[in-house]
């Protein structure tokens, strides 16, 4: 079901349409007469992060990536939502994951019923570049924590809570990377001239926004990475030292193997015919064995 709201001194007209709800897309796109290519875009869930002008319809297309508010799969991801401009009317095609954008773009006209639609726009995309800050501090928090219990204990699902938060930041830093270079383009677009300075201000503003958001992502990313990448080497070194101590206690336990070896064989050997013959076997291999680990042990030290 579509929600319509004047604006701009009743000249203009925001609609909000569920992408889900083709028949009313439909009904839309023959009374306003929206292309079949912008219609496309508009309904496609996967489509990126992208900003078109067509000036023989006067028409204006951006698809912007919306974070969500709930985790799938134990991480955040971003979906794009669609906003079309044409003549006087904004259009919004959001998801059951962008909808909560509406009522932010509703609290917009009423606090500013009188900015115009390029102005509207762009406040929106202020509020979805500044959607992102709460996420990318959340995960920092779940970083903090799930550090501690790392220091304390390296678990497997420790580890995978750290790499759920590596998927999620993944998806957090391309969709700010894309909201950031489309907002840059719209400044290369013929009709960017034709905006007026608060316009352009506020372009200006959801630009900056855009930036620190990939920012504040990335820096989050790489700090996630470098603590990823020091359990792994911490988890290598614990191998190596596991290997190490059993390669020393396997070559210590072939010294007694040898040496009574040589004992046992049926042929004169010292201390065969001696009372006290089996405890200086005993002596001996213990002496080597002790010896070769020593020997070993500063090598591999």
């Amino acid at each position: 079901m579509e929600q319509t709201r004047r604006f701009n001194q009743e000249k203009s007209i925001w609609i909000h349409v569920n992408q889900q709800d083709t028949a009313e897309i439909r009904k839309l796109q023959s009374q306003y007469q929206i292309s079949d290519e912008m219609l496309r875009y508009s309904l496609d869930k996967n489509e990126r992060a992208r900003v078109e002008y067509d000036s023989e319809e006067s028409a204006f297309l951006l698809v912007f990536n919306v974070p969500h508010q709930e985790k799938e799969d134990n991480h955040y991801e971003a979906s794009p939502m669609t906003f079309i401009i044409k003549e006087n009317c904004v259009f919004s095609f959001a998801s059951e994951q962008t909808d909560y954008i509406q009522p932010l773009m509703a609290s917009i006209l009423q606090k500013m019923p009188e900015q115009s639609q390029f102005n509207f726009l762009f406040h929106t995309l202020f509020l979805i570049a500044d959607a992102f800050f709460p996420l990318i501090e959340e995960v920092n928090g779940q970083r903090v924590r799930l550090n501690k219990r790392l220091r304390e204990k390296t678990t497997n699902k420790n580890l995978l809570e750290l790499s759920d938060l590596e998927v999620g930041l993944v998806y957090l830093v391309t969709a700010t990377k894309q909201n950031a270079v489309l907002l840059q383009q719209i400044k290369a677009l013929s009709f960017f001239r034709q905006l007026n300075a608060t316009e352009q201000e506020q372009l200006d503003d959801a630009l900056i926004e855009a930036q620190q958001a990939v920012e504040m992502t990335q820096l989050a990313s790489q700090v996630l990475e470098q603590l990823s990448g020091a359990y792994n080497n911490l988890l290598n070194n614990n191998l190596n030292d596991t290997m190490k101590f059993l390669t020393l206690w396997s070559l210590m336990l072939t010294v007694p193997t040898i040496v009574t070896g040589f004992f046992g064989m049926n042929m004169p050997l010292p201390f065969s015919k001696s009372a006290f013959g089996w405890g200086i076997v005993v002596l001996i291999s213990l002496f080597l064995a002790i010896w070769m680990f020593i020997g070993f042990w500063r090598r591999i030290r």
